[in-house]
């Protein structure tokens, strides 16, 4: 392997791939199937526990009137819960409830099936290992941004 790579030829790389990647998994989204702000706030909820609307935007890098959009299609759908704050009653904090995580599990798993089945048909053993040894470099990748 070149030990000189250049960072920006593989941020471009890794750009024009991932962005391919999140373009093909979306555009398979079925009617009613959480969109990718909702299951964002939902998976930020089930790894965090309940936070303010503000807290979740502003981990989520989105405006606040977005995430409280976000939240108000996924109250509605009875997938979070507005409660008070137990530490100050004047805020509110957003928690999953039972029917939230199971529809981010059921998420979770259409996209791992979908993404296993391409892996399955179209790569071999090797690939599948260095694939599989790139996924931590991606997260923290992902979080450093």
């Amino acid at each position: 392997m070149n030990q000189d790579l250049d960072a920006d030829l593989v941020a471009g790389a890794l750009q024009v791939s991932i962005g391919l990647l999140r373009r093909r998994l979306r555009q398979t989204q079925a009617d009613g199937e959480l969109t990718l702000p909702e299951t964002a706030a939902l998976a930020r909820l089930d790894r965090s526990g309940p936070a303010t609307s503000s807290a979740l935007a502003k981990l989520e890098q989105i405006s606040p009137q977005s995430m409280g959009a976000t939240l108000g299609a996924l109250e509605s759908r009875g997938l979070v819960q507005r409660r008070p704050d137990p530490e100050d009653g004047r805020r509110i904090v957003i928690s999953l409830t039972t029917s939230g995580r199971q529809a981010l599990q059921k998420r979770r798993t259409a996209r791992t099936e979908q993404l296993a089945q391409a892996l399955s048909t179209g790569f071999t053993q090797e690939e599948l290992g260095q694939l599989m040894a790139a996924a931590p470099l991606l997260e923290r990748l992902a979080q450093s941004i």
